[in-house]
């Protein structure tokens, strides 16, 4: 394939999602709409990226920053349609070689195969190429008129006549053309329509009037499917979930319900990963083989050893980094902390900030009590250690290899190799007292029940 310049048009403000944020910024799996198509678009091959926004706009600016340093962004001040808005980025396409893709950016669920099968067009020969698909219901969509592989035009719905209403193959989300035939064509797009605006559909008749040829390719529907509101929204949201949930469990992923489990876009998971019911990944999650995650768990910015068990109703928040066979264990919350191999963190704890030895063992209810209020501070247990329930380890502070912490404690100071730390006041068990203080706790709830009875006579008069 030819150097290939994209472009991408997000200036649309979005109305229908009744949001202050920019349409293109809601997040389908993880990631906002528009940098689905631009990691499409970058997995196609291309080398060029230019994107035109809305003016202002700093968060999609930042983003694209961070996801394209280089590419260009352009604004769209006036909005005067999608030909008009792909004017806007002259600067990225009036001296470029080989091939000019022009994409909508509210597709979340475009592939990189879609750009491929509109690009294979061009290179069999064709001079622009665009990309159709046949849904279920066409309705409101723009009309492929095509004769064997060549589209000779493409009507818009309220302009199409009973005949072309029935055509079934519509008008997608990527026009593709030689960078010489888009810059002789996009300058005659005129606006002589009811909504006075520039269409980029309106390429396809002005290339077959010019002697060029047009083709298409036929994409997937859900492949195709754009954003313009909550419920669509929601839809996109199912789709890509869905394609994660399959592409994992053919490559060897065991997801014991699937329609419960919730993946992240760049979720990275190994082979015999098992996955229990309404497990949820947010960003930048790996998981190496033979791992287990028990229901009800929550994981995000973690990577997880081989044959490693989390959960049930488990929370590894970023920086949680779990070695080979180690345990989380059930109401338990890892924040930025190293669980060594084979170290056990079981039960109602806390480990933040934290590295914890090779197999170490954590008592139920222990917590890394790593802010002041201020800054973080960072707790170490060794190697072999067995830290008590209910201890408050109170950081910075470490605890030796092989060193054992009695439940209770409130640990302060650091714990050498091999030694016991305990802080617990000595226990009073005073004889017979127990009966003493059951009779003075009923006389206090009879005399209360007596003085509320007092008070509603007084204001009532009934007893």
């Amino acid at each position: 394939m030819d150097e290939l310049t994209t472009i991408i048009l997000a200036a649309g403000d979005g109305t229908r999602m009744r949001s202050s944020l920019p349409k293109l910024l809601h997040p389908v799996a993880g990631m906002p709409i528009v940098g689905h198509v631009i990691n499409a678009a970058i997995a196609a091959g291309s080398n060029n990226i230019a994107i035109v926004t809305a003016p202002g706009q700093s968060e999609m600016k930042k983003l694209i920053a961070d996801l394209v340093p280089k590419a260009k962004v352009f604004e769209q001040k006036d909005r005067l349609g999608t030909a008009h808005a792909a004017k806007m980025a002259k600067e990225a396409w009036k001296s470029t070689d080989g091939y000019i893709a022009v994409v909508y950016g509210d597709h979340p669920l475009l592939q990189a195969n879609n750009f491929s099968a509109v690009l294979q067009r061009l290179d069999d020969g064709f001079d622009a190429a665009i990309l159709g698909f046949e849904p279920d219901d066409p309705s409101g969509y723009g009309r492929f008129i095509v004769e064997g592989d060549n589209l000779l035009d493409i009507v818009e719905h309220k302009d199409a006549n009973e005949e072309q209403l029935k055509i079934g193959l519509s008008n997608a989300c990527i026009l593709t053309f030689k960078a010489d035939v888009f810059r002789q064509l996009i300058t005659k797009v005129d606006n002589a329509n009811a909504q006075s605006e520039y269409y980029l559909p309106d390429l396809v008749k002005l290339a077959n009037i010019a002697g060029f040829k047009v083709g298409y390719a036929i994409a997937d529907a859900n492949d195709v499917v754009g954003v313009n509101s909550r419920p669509q929204l929601a839809h996109a949201e199912m789709l890509f979930q869905q394609r994660l949930r399959e592409n994992f469990m053919e490559n060897g992923v065991t997801l014991r319900d699937p329609q419960t489990t919730y993946f992240s876009f760049d979720s990275k998971i190994a082979s015999d990963v098992t996955i229990e019911p309404n497990v949820v990944f947010g960003p930048d999650v790996n998981i190496e083989q033979g791992v287990l995650i028990k229901a009800f768990s929550h994981i995000e910015g973690a990577h997880i050893g081989k044959n490693a068990i989390v959960g049930p109703f488990a929370r590894l928040r970023p920086g949680a980094d779990l070695a080979a066979n180690a345990k989380v264990g059930n109401f338990c919350e890892v924040k930025n902390a190293q669980i060594g191999e084979g170290a056990k963190v079981n039960h109602l704890s806390y480990i933040g900030d934290a590295t914890i030895g090779k197999d170490a063992n954590i008592g139920a209810g222990t917590i890394t009590c790593n802010y002041d209020g201020f800054a973080k501070y960072h707790t170490e247990i060794g190697e072999g250690a067995s830290i008590g329930s209910n201890t408050s380890l109170i950081a910075p502070v470490y605890i030796g290899d092989n060193a054992i912490v009695g439940a209770g404690s409130t640990i302060i100071r650091d714990v050498k190799a091999n030694e016991l730390a305990l802080t617990r006041t000595a226990q009073t068990n005073k004889k017979d007292y127990a009966p003493r203080l059951r009779a003075s706790a009923k006389a206090k709830k009879d005399a209360m029940v007596k003085s509320e009875a007092t008070k509603t006579y007084k204001t009532t008069g009934k007893n």
